[in-house]
């Protein structure tokens, strides 16, 4: 069913609306023929929308129309834009791919609406871009749905509910675990859930991989913890090699590898001396993950 554009002003200025949105910039002679319209309807539809944005936005800062002479045609000025850009859209697409985290339909989806959000002229340039990684795209051995059980828990760590749930090591064995359900994180191909043992029966943060976790249920309990207690994500982040739970420890060594990556893989390293090359360094960390961080390193590495 072919539409009347000369006759529908509205389906006009709704298609004129998303392209400016989409970060296109529009010609009046190409609106002009793609609608079947004269030059001055199209300058109308444009005044018209001009008009409905000042109207709805208090000054020209936050969102206006504007022309391009260089590219003969207007494009959409926003303080913030609420489209991703083309750039903006490519990486996080690129990172997508990177992680392997999700199922092929999950992915599917998630960068189908992705590429939505850049401009209609430039979606096919994205796609072609992406492709070949897309192809061969080979998601994560379990295979499992992630994004609505990530949703669920993170429902339940905003109310600070008590769950229970069974868990599946790697080695195979399963166990009934109820805990106190605090973040979540991403590392390395993994989803994890953050939590305390609701028996308090350790005194740091256990981690759990979500894809392992199975009949997750509320308890009907909630938790409470103090505001100096509460768990911070970013500081946990520094303090975790693999994800690997533990007492927080200090551990001092020596290095003399490439620095930057020290620092970027241990972010709470703190350098106390150098000496031809060898640096002797001292940081925080939970859990055994450091250990085999640094084991991973060879010569390169001493634990003092």
């Amino acid at each position: 069913m072919s539409l009347d554009y000369n006759g529908n002003k509205g389906f006009r200025l709704l298609n004129l609306y998303e392209r400016l949105n989409k970060g296109e910039v529009v010609s009046k002679d190409a609106l002009a023929k793609d609608f079947g319209v004269s030059l001055k309807t199209i300058q109308r539809d444009i005044d018209d929308l001009r008009a409905y944005l000042a109207e709805i936005h208090f000054t020209e800062m936050e969102v206006s129309i504007q022309y391009d002479k260089a590219k003969n045609g207007y494009y959409l000025v926003r303080l913030e834009r609420e489209w991703l850009t083309n750039e903006e859209v490519l990486a996080l697409t690129k990172i997508l791919l990177e992680s392997r985290a999700f199922q092929k339909d999950e992915l599917s989806r998630l960068i189908d609406k992705l590429i939505m959000q850049t401009a209609v002229n430039d979606r096919k340039t994205v796609e072609e871009i992406i492709r070949s990684e897309y192809l061969s795209y080979v998601p994560l051995q379990h295979n499992k749905p992630l994004l609505s059980p990530i949703w669920q828990l993170s429902e339940i760590i905003h109310t600070q509910k008590v769950i229970s749930f069974l868990y599946t090591r790697q080695d195979g064995k399963t166990s009934f675990k109820t805990v106190k359900p605090v973040a979540i994180m991403f590392s390395e191909f993994y989803f994890y859930l953050i939590a305390y043992m609701a028996d308090n029966s350790k005194n740091y943060p256990i981690v759990f991989r979500i894809d392992r976790m199975r009949d997750i249920k509320e308890t009907g309990e909630c938790f409470t913890i103090p505001y100096k207690d509460r768990f911070n994500d970013g500081e946990f982040r520094k303090r975790v090699q693999f994800m690997y739970s533990g007492e927080l420890k200090t551990v001092t060594f020596e290095y003399s590898g490439v620095l930057e990556a020290i620092l970027d893989r241990l972010p709470t390293s703190r350098i106390l001396k150098e000496e031809n090359g060898v640096y002797t360094i001292r940081a925080e960390a939970y859990g055994d993950g450091i250990y085999m961080w640094l084991r991973s390193q060879g010569d390169k590495a001493k634990i003092l």
